[in-house]
């Protein structure tokens, strides 16, 4: 939106609260220093060729244009461990570097944890805030196994019929590229797979409670969508409802609790 280059600083080796901040995307208007500021104090420097100000902490500064020049990037590695395809991407001309004495490098691995939590955990808090505006959400995963981006659960205090369905259409509101999300009750964790699973094999039918959502805007990170060049990427979104229904005797859904094991009793 501006005219000519727009100088940039790119920043490796951040400290942990820099690199939370820059990876939530917040709303326009609001600075993510000032977040990373306010989860552990974060001083700032002037950079050296443009006027910009930049971690202190940081192990190595890039000083450059982004220019309106484009060329090819990619393919390369992304969340889901497959191949992204070629993009056409502006051309970034370094004009400094900076870097600590000693500096140490640090650099993500396409596709494994650090990214993935980077990625996936910031719009955990995303899903739960529109989530929250319709039902009472008790909590919120984006799950490693839908490559922290297109799978996620969200565990709700169920009140009425209808609140699984509207957590749902919330969820994704929350978190766009999200393909997939479980709606689950307060007595399972979403921490434990096999508790995801029980879930699903106990109080879930597909003629019941699943909602399918054709031709919805999708994430580029799918390889299974409908890409087109210079279109956004198509899909259908899932919500499955693995909630107790409102009108049964809930005892019946829930797993049974043994009495634990008093070995007072049998050793004197």
């Amino acid at each position: 939106k501006i005219e000519g280059d727009l100088e940039i600083a790119v920043c490796i080796g951040s400290s942990i609260p820099v690199m939370i901040a820059a990876s939530l995307g917040p709303p326009q208007g609001i600075d993510e220093l000032s977040i990373a500021n306010a989860l552990d104090e974060t001083p700032l420097t002037k950079c050296i060729t443009k006027d910009l100000e930049v971690p202190a902490e940081s192990e190595f500064v890039i000083e450059g244009r982004i220019t309106r020049d484009v060329d090819r990037e990619g393919p390369f590695v992304d969340l889901t461990e497959t191949r992204d395809f070629e993009r056409k991407e502006p051309v970034l001309v370094v004009d400094c570097i900076t870097h600590r004495k000693d500096a140490m490098y640090q650099a993500l691995i396409p596709g494994r944890l650090e990214h993935k939590i980077l990625m996936g955990m910031p719009k955990e808090p995303t899903i739960y805030d529109e989530v929250s505006k319709v039902v009472k959400c008790k909590n919120v995963l984006v799950t490693i196994g839908g490559g922290s981006w297109l799978h996620g659960v969200v565990q709700i205090e169920k009140k009425n019929e209808s609140d699984p369905e509207k957590a749902i259409e919330a969820a994704f509101k929350g978190h766009g590229s999200m393909k997939h999300v479980m709606i689950v009750d307060e007595d399972v964790d979403i921490y434990d797979p096999n508790a995801l699973e029980w879930a699903i094999a106990t109080r879930f039918q597909g003629d019941r409670d699943l909602y399918i959502y054709p031709d919805q805007p999708g994430s580029s990170l799918d390889p299974s969508g409908k890409h087109e060049p210079g279109k956004k990427t198509r899909t259908t979104k899932i919500g499955i409802d693995a909630t107790i229904p409102s009108n049964v005797d809930p005892s019946k859904y829930e797993k049974v609790k043994y009495t634990k094991v008093d070995m007072d009793d049998y050793i004197g």
